[in-house]
């Protein structure tokens, strides 16, 4: 047992996070963990930490991905579990992905009840004919690493908070001699009949159960372990075994094995523990993953839960929370404060922790593996955080992102196919969407000088992945110069992503000295130019004989040569070369106009009615800011000699894109992508093309904000005359110099200093 009196020096560092910084800036306020969750926000509002491997949250429903043989749409609506407009929880769960358009996890649901034993879950229509319950938002609680709700059904408080690796539920009953608490191995998050592969179960005492499932979705090889503790013994406990019956089923017919037996395996188990409970009593549970083992399980729980203090676990987390918070303190109207913290929060959930307290972890090989020297990190959804996520940890949390690229690198060394991560997660590479951007985020740390990992192993693997034939595409993007469409579909979309990527193996090649690669790649970076077809202007999908594709229609997100985009705003992404495209389509002038229209043109609902990614809400005339592959856009005015319309662009994507409030984001938040745009533009700055040392300048939200670096440097930056109509940049200022030009450094960052932004109402 560990010894929590050596624990209590920790404990009292974290919860004196709020104190170092002035008792005043309790930032943690202004967190709200309900945006987002309606519509396309796909984010939870359950108890998590930093980083952490637990998110601990509420199941409003339990769609299926299938539905009559065919995908059920339903079902992408529950991409983290919960959906605010729902009525009724059918439990809690310990894993989810925040803010993803597609899904799994949901992982270990427990129920507590009252009553008759019901070991279904009923349906929303008719709660009672199952262990769900009504709940009302009305006794809802959401806030850093604590979720609180009535469940009315049953008459039981649940709260719920977090540390890095264990769950802490605490349930208060009225007096009762039939409670129970539902441990559902069924349940999962894009579930259908066959994601389980094998679940097992273990009591190993009246208050201790451990055992793992293994399922068969996103992650198709995922495994992970549990330890579950319960604060007081159970009285009796048995099972339900869902399983398809099997034509083999060994001598285990020789044991009765649904009641008070010590373990059940199969496909599909719940189980039960029966109390007794007094009026006001509280049955808690910790409940601890592993990615390795039910021992490495418990280790975790006797390491990060040593006792049975809920409160204090509660306050230790909130209080990493307040430590990450106070990295920026900025002051803004109320508004701005809650979306910039909350946005803080949310991108803060992913990449997450994924190594026991010991170091020791599953890797891509399916084999245990020991993190030496860093932590091991996974949940990469990399075509979204390549942009700005990774790009602001360099800024704010480089040690972090420097064990996030060791994270991929180990990937890279584990992975068969010898490629780095595209979109992995849990021990597997999902292969979702496009490109190969861990080259992005390598190449951004590489070039801001964030080394704080094998430099040249990390230039050979990003080579060895762009080389890599057998990729999607790859092999005729190599030979041709682009990716053929009716050899590959996306095929603009891939040609684009690839030359933007070669681009960035070409910016740390030459950071490293190694001229013949940069030659390579920079040649690679110009193939954009094969896929723009100059009588139209726009690029367009083009065939391996050359011709482009006859019918095309530039307003369609779902039109052929283009993933979650249309070629109108496809068109737009050359990050590496905005001067030469803006060259390419007419020049300045001409440009600008085309701009303009984007922003100003109505787009019909027809043409995104066939894309789940795009809705209205994130939408303003045909710019796509619900989606990432128009993040960059609204700072292309600042390559055309026209930055006030950058400025005032980016202040109204600010304010129409972003609220506090249940539907407050405009699209997917994709693990954090959402919200570091926020964060960045909000304070006047943002990473056009990661892999430049540059950030382009926009239009401050903020009063001021001040960055409290790990150098223990400070860089803070000031907006004089702010206001909401006061969105155009008279004059800026770095270090008191005037600054004239349209963009500031990584280093001028870094080194600390006073960025001040001059407004003023008019252009």
């Amino acid at each position: 047992m560990l010894n929590f009196k050596k624990i209590l020096p920790i404990v009292c560092i974290l919860c004196s996070a709020s104190i170092l910084y002035g008792q005043e800036q309790n930032l943690v306020q202004y967190i709200k963990p309900l945006t987002g969750t309606d519509k396309m926000g796909h984010t939870y509002p359950g108890a998590t930490v930093p980083f952490g491997s637990v998110q601990l949250s509420p199941e409003t429903d339990t769609q299926s991905y299938e539905l009559n043989g065919k995908y059920n749409k339903d079902v992408y609506k529950y991409c983290a579990g919960y959906q605010y407009q729902d009525k009724t929880i059918v439990g809690f769960t310990h894993t989810h992905f925040s803010g993803t358009g597609h899904s799994d996890l949901g992982d270990f649901l427990i129920m507590p009840t009252t009553g008759p034993l019901q070991l279904n879950p009923g349906t929303t229509d008719k709660p009672l004919s199952g262990f769900r319950s009504k709940f009302s938002h009305g006794t809802e609680v959401a806030v850093a690493n604590y979720y609180k709700v009535q469940l009315e059904d049953h008459d039981i408080q649940a709260e719920l908070t977090t540390t890095t690796r264990v769950g802490f539920h605490q349930y208060t009953f009225h007096k009762s001699d039939s409670a129970h608490i539902i441990l559902d191995l069924m349940y999962g998050i894009y579930n259908y009949p066959d994601k389980n592969v094998w679940t097992y179960l273990s009591v190993e005492n009246d208050s201790t159960v451990t055992g793992y499932r293994q399922t068969n979705g996103w992650g198709r090889t995922r495994t992970l372990y549990f330890a579950m503790v319960f604060s007081k013994p159970f009285k009796n406990y048995g099972y339900q075994d869902n399983s398809k019956k099997k034509v083999y089923r060994g001598f285990w017919r020789k044991f009765k094995q649904d009641q008070d037996f010590p373990e059940i395996a199969g496909q599909q188990i719940r189980a039960y523990f029966n109390f007794n409970t007094n009026e006001g009593e509280k049955v808690k549970i910790k409940f601890a993953l592993s990615p390795i083992s039910t021992a490495n399980a418990m280790n975790n729980l006797l390491n990060e839960t040593p006792d049975w203090d809920f409160d204090l676990i509660k306050k230790q987390g909130q209080a990493q929370w307040e430590k990450e918070l106070h990295k920026i303190e900025m002051q803004a109207d109320k508004e701005t404060k809650e979306n910039f913290y909350t946005a803080m929060y949310h991108a803060f959930i992913n990449p997450t922790i994924y190594m026991d307290a010991n170091s020791e972890y599953k890797g891509l090989d399916q084999n245990k593996h020991t993190a030496e020297g860093f932590t091991n990190y996974t949940t990469f959804s990399l075509w979204d955080t390549y942009r700005a996520l990774h790009p602001f940890f360099n800024i704010i949390q480089p040690r972090r992102n420097a064990d996030m690229i060791s994270s991929m690198l180990a990937h890279y060394e584990q992975s068969v196919h010898k490629m780095l991560p595209v979109w992995s997660n849990s021990a597997n590479e999902n292969w979702c969407m496009i490109g190969y951007h861990s080259v992005s985020v390598i190449a951004d740390a590489i070039v801001k000088g964030n080394t704080f990992f094998n430099t040249k192993a990390a230039l050979e693997a990003c080579v060895t992945t762009a080389r890599h034939r057998n990729y999607d595409g790859l092999s005729y993007y190599i030979d041709m110069g682009y990716v053929p469409e009716d050899k590959n579909s996306s095929s603009v979309s891939k040609t684009l992503e690839y030359a933007y990527d070669d681009w960035c193996i070409a910016q740390m090649a030459k950071k490293l000295n190694r001229n013949d690669i940069y030659v390579e790649f920079m040649q690679r970076a110009q193939n954009y130019k094969h896929v723009y077809d100059s009588s139209t202007g726009y690029m367009r999908p083009k065939f391996s004989n050359g011709t482009f594709k006859k019918d095309f229609d530039i307003l369609n997100t779902d039109e052929a040569g283009f993933i979650e985009g249309n070629a109108w705003n496809y068109s737009l992404y050359v990050p590496q070369a905005p001067k030469e495209m803006i060259d390419m389509m007419g020049g300045n002038k001409k440009f600008v106009r085309h701009l303009d229209s984007l922003f100003d043109v109505e787009l019909p609902d027809k043409y995104f009615a066939a894309t789940e990614d795009i809705t209205r809400d994130g939408i303003i005339g045909n710019y796509v800011h619900g989606n990432e592959p128009s993040h960059h856009i609204a700072y292309l005015y600042n390559w055309a000699d026209a930055p006030e319309k950058t400025q005032q662009r980016i202040r109204m994507i600010l304010d129409r894109m972003y609220h506090p409030t249940p539907d407050g984001l405009s699209g997917n938040d994709d693990c954090g992508q959402m919200s570091a745009w926020y964060i960045l533009s909000s304070m006047g700055f943002y990473p056009f093309a990661p892999g430049s040392d540059q950030y382009s300048l926009g239009s401050p939200a903020v009063e001021n904000a001040t960055l409290h670096l790990e150098n223990d440097k400070t860089f803070k930056i000031t907006a004089r005359n702010q206001g909401k109509k006061n969105i155009y940049v008279k004059k800026v200022t770095l270090n008191g110099q005037t600054l004239n030009r349209l963009f500031i450094t990584h280093s001028e960052i870094i080194n600390g200093g006073e960025l001040v932004f001059y407004m003023s109402s008019r252009p």
